[in-house]
């Protein structure tokens, strides 16, 4: 029996504690939590064999566990808080079973060191293992070679284990391994603290500077404001350094944060001086920390003091002034400023409820409070929208149609509405408003859509604002954001309200059809559904604003390229308009009138300074430009006027440098653009008649096309090669269009005999041919019901090898009966297939009313109509009578 003090024995052989995560230090308190199956064993016998009044006299050997950094074994005891060990340690004290300490407790509740996590730990609970096969055995090599005699404090027992109390008395030596099972028993040696040299100046100047740094650790303990009582029991045992400064250090070690490693090397530190210059080095670095700490924490307390103070004496100002009968002048005058504004607006009756509650809000608060903008915003919106101001409408019907006509060319359809418009609200001025049209004005790029809404708000006299929808995907930029969101706003409808400054402008929400889709943000095209319904937007309620606000008198205009792309119910709420693409007549007059003066006068010209033939105007329109609209057109016009405007400001130059008489310098500039001066300025044509330049083959036919931006011309091409019967169909087809094809090869199989392609009823025209139908332009997709009689021909075409003209087109939905069904886009249709130089055009009957109503009439002069009901009448008219017809079933087919 080896004795470390008077009072204390250790015994030679110890049972053996490993822990993991944690050291434990001569004089330092800690509590654990046992849960290993080759711990539990050592304290069920220690409860069989000790007394609760005699756990003291146990002795227990705690070594620290340093594992590889591969290992998977669980091998630790778990402390009761980990993540802040240091709050649980006690330094010398006495435990709650009356056991005397040596230096009295003490408690320093600093922030807990952090240690490494370990590479992998039983079960993953950080040393805690709830079964005994997820633990695997430990190995004698991994437990360290210096630990701690601690004698045992309390123990009691807990879900799947102990909970146990320790106290650090000695360091010990790890001589050997006496027993490994069923808990480890190992022979130690205790390595006590030497008694201080009085003699040794080394260590002695070591004590000074360690009580130095200790003084300096308490004082910044103190700015802490810890309890009296324990900084008190630190100071007191910090002034026996000079004698016991071991067990100062082991106390400073386990109250400032460290890790792992450094406290382990302080336990293996037996040499005094070697373990004060590793103490002394810790606690200077645990200050700097504190120092920081301290300073961070003063900046943001004075920021928080400072504001206090100010609304303290804020309040006391006020307080001073309202005795003296004095008010703030300024604030005063902003609050009446307010009030006049809001005054003026002529609020509605809700309107001005919600106004006077947020003005009652405002005068309780204080300027430098956040709130305090919020609701100053809030109330400037609600003074700066016209609730009640509107423009005085320009009832004339006679100058508003002037004034179209003066903007644009053609679009009847659209200024004979607008006309109806202004006459109707002229006839019940007297009687009460009149809600405003949804409009929606459907054609493809550069016809003039933008242009006219602007026009129209000219000829009506109203203010007019475009809203640009393209890409909208988010609900809160039509119905603005809820005031509880950090810089919130109106949407977009109020924000042009505010922008025009009354309640009936003309506004243009351009391009509908490209408003995003719903998303994680709300559905935008829902939104416009309260917008966009005359018997609902009376009461329209922005997010922002949160009180409803009268939309009915503003007069809104939609444009989209296609329809297609617009939700239904969002579509039912506007009037449709179609704007169909210009016919180079149109274009030529658009030209002439607007286009060829907008650009000379931005090119910095006058009229007399260029002038382009009609001849040459026409050039640029069908061989520069292949477009439903004009704004291609205007490009290349452009291009000519920017070639005069090189001239004349060269013919300038030389006039200034020239001594020549002015009239023959002036000679020298040609105004005029002539047909020869087009292609010398623009280049050789880019386009080429389509149809005038093909050569009339079998198996291919014209056909004609509508896509959303415009109308076209389709060519189909079917040719046939040995095979068994199969159809192949190419050209970026869609399902429709490739089930036009299969009801035509179809019904061209099923009446061979009867158009001349077989010489029986029932003999296959395919039964050793393939059929391969195409349609050029393959990075296009195609779809639709309408190339179905066009598809018959080109199939009759290729078997009977006769050709269908090449300046004929034809467009009709086809069945099996053989009938032609009607199909839309017929205005499109016709004048893309008259700019592409189509002579005839054959369609359904049902199609002739919109031909005469819709296509111009110079278009109808120029292509021959013929309008068929059955398939019959279309074969007999493409091959103009070099198709004969075998039997009587075309004639019945034809009366049915």
């Amino acid at each position: 029996m080896i004795r470390s003090s008077p009072s204390i024995p250790i015994p030679r052989t110890v049972p053996v504690l490993p822990l993991h995560d944690k050291v434990l230090l001569p004089g330092v308190v800690t509590r654990l939590q046992i849960s290993r199956r080759d711990s539990i064993p050592l304290f069920e016998k220690i409860l069989r064999t000790f007394d609760s009044k005699e756990l003291s006299k146990c002795i227990i050997g705690v070594f620290p566990v340093r594992l590889p950094p591969t290992t998977t074994l669980a091998i630790t005891e778990k402390g009761e808080e980990p993540s802040n060990n240091n709050t649980n340690n006690t330094t010398g004290g006495k435990s709650k079973r009356g056991d005397n300490s040596h230096h009295g407790e003490l408690i320093i509740p600093t922030p807990g060191p952090i240690y490494p996590t370990p590479s992998s730990v039983g079960d993953g609970s950080y040393g805690r293992s709830s079964s005994s096969s997820s633990q695997g055995a430990l190995n004698p090599a991994h437990i360290h070679s210096t630990g701690c005699a601690a004698r045992l404090v309390r123990l009691e027992r807990a879900v799947g284990g102990f909970t146990v109390v320790l106290e650090g008395i000695v360091r010990l030596r790890l001589n050997k391994f006496t027993s490994q099972s069923p808990y480890f028993e190992a022979d130690v040696t205790p390595m006590p603290d030497r008694a201080v040299d009085k003699n040794d100046q080394e260590l002695q100047d070591q004590i000074v500077a360690l009580r130095s740094t200790s003084k300096e650790f308490v004082s910044l303990l103190q700015t802490l404001k810890l309890p009296a009582p324990v900084l008190t029991q630190l100071q007191k045992f910090l002034e026996n350094v000079g004698v016991i400064p071991g067990q100062v250090v082991d106390l400073l070690m386990s109250t400032i944060e460290s890790t792992y490693d450094e406290k382990i090397t302080i336990l293996e530190a037996t040499d005094l001086k070697e373990r004060i210059v590793k103490a002394i080095e810790l606690l200077t670095r645990q200050i700097h920390v504190l120092k920081i700490s301290q300073k961070v924490h003063d900046n943001v307390e004075g920021k928080l003091n400072k504001k206090q103070r100010e609304f303290y004496l804020r309040q006391q100002m006020a307080a001073i002034k309202e005795e003296l009968g004095e008010k703030d002048s300024s604030e005063e005058d902003e609050m009446t400023t307010i009030e006049n504004r809001l005054t003026a607006a002529n609020l509605p009756p809700e309107v001005q409820k919600a106004a006077d509650r947020e003005i009652k809000r405002l005068k309780k608060m204080q300027p430098a409070s956040s709130e305090y903008s919020v609701i100053r915003n809030y109330l400037d919106w609600l003074g700066d929208l016209p609730w009640s101001k509107s423009s005085e409408d320009i009832l004339d019907v006679e100058r508003a149609r002037k004034q179209l006509n003066d903007d644009h060319h053609g679009l009847e359809k659209v200024k004979r509405r607008i006309l109806e418009y202004l006459a109707v609200t002229k006839l019940q001025q007297l009687k009460g408003d009149v809600k405003g049209p949804i409009l929606c004005l459907v054609g493809p790029p550069g016809v003039g859509k933008t242009s006219l809404g602007r026009s129209i708000a000219t000829a009506m006299g109203r203010k007019f604002h475009r809203i640009s929808l393209g890409g909208v995907w988010d609900e809160s930029e039509i119905r603005g954001h809820r005031r509880t969101y950090v810089g919130a706003l109106p949407g977009l409808i109020i924000h042009g309200l505010k922008k025009c400054e009354v309640n009936n402008p003309v506004f243009l929400l351009d391009e509908i059809d490209k408003v995003g889709s719903r998303g994680h943000h709300g559905d935008p095209s829902a939104a416009f559904l309260e917008v966009l319904d005359p018997e609902q937007n009376n009461t329209f309620t922005d997010h922002y604003l949160n009180v409803p606000f009268d939309l009915s008198k503003i007069l809104f205009i939609a444009t989209a390229n296609s329809v297609d792309t617009i939700p239904a119910p969002l579509l039912d709420r506007m009037e449709l308009i179609t704007i169909p693409g210009y016919t180079y007549a149109e274009k030529l007059a658009i030209a002439t009138n607007h286009l060829l003066p907008k650009q000379i006068q931005l090119h910095g010209l006058s009229e007399s300074d260029v002038q382009v033939t009609e001849e040459a105007l026409l050039k640029v329109a069908t061989g520069y430009t292949r477009e439903s609209g004009v704004r291609h057109l205007e490009r290349e016009i452009g291009s000519l006027v920017r070639a005069k405007a090189v001239e004349y400001a060269e013919n300038q130059e030389r006039k200034l440098a020239s001594s020549s008489p002015t009239s023959e310098v002036a000679a020298t500039y040609q105004p005029l653009v002539t047909l020869a001066d087009v292609e010398e300025i623009l280049g050789q044509e880019k386009y080429v008649n389509e149809v005038t330049e093909r050569i009339a083959t079998p198996g291919v036919v014209t056909g004609m096309a509508y896509n959303g931006v415009g109308g076209g011309i389709l060519f189909i091409e079917v040719s046939q090669m040995p095979g068994k019967g199969h159809l192949q169909l190419t050209g970026s087809l869609g399902d429709v269009i490739k089930e036009s094809a299969q009801i035509a090869l179809s019904w061209v199989k099923s009446h061979g005999y009867e158009i001349g392609l077989t010489n029986s009823h029932g003999q296959n025209i395919m039964e050793k041919a393939d059929v391969h139908i195409h349609m050029p332009g393959g990075g296009t997709p195609k779809d639709g019901p309408s190339a179905g009689i066009a598809m018959v021909c080109a199939l009759v075409s290729m078997f009977s090898n006769q050709t269908v003209p090449s300046t004929t087109a034809m467009t009709g939905e086809f069945t099996l009966r053989g009938l032609v069904m009607p199909v839309g886009g017929i205005k499109e249709k016709v004048i893309a297939a008259h700019r592409a130089g189509v002579k005839k055009i054959i369609m359904p009957l049902r199609n002739q009313k919109d031909v005469t109503s819709d296509v111009p009439a110079n278009v109808r002069e120029d292509i021959e109509f013929f309008y068929a009901s059955t398939i019959w009448q279309v074969l007999r008219e493409a091959f103009e009578g070099r198709v004969v017809i075998r039997s009587s079933t075309a004639a019945l087919d034809s009366r049915m």
